[in-house]
């Protein structure tokens, strides 16, 4: 069951960000681009900051990625993120990367977390392998990709944090393990078709079930081999309230996150209390 958490200690005011990229298949155009962006971002005055999946790469060519995909500890992507983090001063949510898996010809798609001191806090390993057939679009991560099993959440000055990438948005049952998580970062690739009929959805549900907040960064247009990403990067309040969107294009989405609301909301509807299951 999820426990109220005490709010007596919790930074009362932390502005957060995400970026929205339009990722190709080259690593250091995207690493380059994603710079600018953080910066952009860390000069706003953002504290925490998330990348969206995928973002070194969006390639329909496979062996690419394996060629990009890292050992976990050592390489160039995880440098950029830890570098990154430390020049900026900042909670780095670094989007999801391809690492190494115990198969060899699979990866895991992973989302790596980065403190301001550049050190490496969380792992999390995307758990749900997105599968989907509409006409001439199809997808199947699992025929590249290995599974997480585990959830996880990390701790920073305004609160816990959990994870969760793409997919895995469709997944309630994921967040309710988390125990009571003041915000959820769930960096995104979504296809247009999922992402117009159940982006804004099931992001704001999963922040009204869980009574925090949700920062969604994400890719948009049109990639390499001619994918096409949602966009609608966004960041929610605990009442689902959006409280900013980019629709469109590479950018920056930014807002408050509030302890004080958050205690309000979970005041006025103190559901994770009521939970018998």
């Amino acid at each position: 069951m999820l426990h109220p958490r005490s709010f007596s200690h919790q930074q009362a005011e932390t502005r957060l960000a995400a970026v929205q990229l339009t990722s190709g298949p080259e690593w250091f155009a995207n690493r380059d681009r994603a710079a600018v962006l953080l910066a952009q971002a860390a000069d706003a005055g953002a504290e925490l900051v998330a990348l969206p999946e995928f973002f070194p790469m969006i390639n329909p060519d496979v062996p690419a990625r394996f060629v990009l995909a890292e050992e976990d500890g050592a390489g160039p992507m995880q440098d950029f993120l830890a570098g990154q983090a430390q020049k900026l001063g900042i909670w780095l949510v670094g989007g999801s990367l391809p690492l190494n898996s115990y198969c060899a010809d699979k990866l895991t798609n992973t989302c790596l977390v980065y403190g301001p001191d550049g050190g490496r806090v969380a792992r999390y390993d995307k758990i749900h392998l997105f599968g989907f057939q509409q006409g001439e679009e199809r997808h199947d991560e699992a025929a590249t990709l290995v599974p997480g099993h585990q959830p996880v959440t990390f701790d920073t000055p305004f609160g816990r944090v959990g994870l969760g990438i793409c997919y895995d948005l469709r997944f309630p049952e994921l967040f309710r393990q988390l125990d009571a998580v003041d915000l959820l970062v769930l960096p995104s690739a979504f296809t247009v078709p999922t992402g117009q009929a159940h982006w804004s959805l099931l992001l704001r549900a999963r922040a009204v079930e869980n009574l925090c907040y949700v920062l969604a960064p994400a890719q948009t247009g049109i990639h390499a081999g001619g994918r096409k990403t949602f966009g609608h990067t966004m960041l929610i309040d605990p009442w689902g309230e959006v409280l900013d969107c980019l629709p469109e294009g590479e950018g920056v989405v930014s807002g408050v996150f509030s302890a004080a609301r958050l205690q309000e909301v979970r005041s006025q509807l103190p559901a994770l209390e009521h939970r018998r299951l």
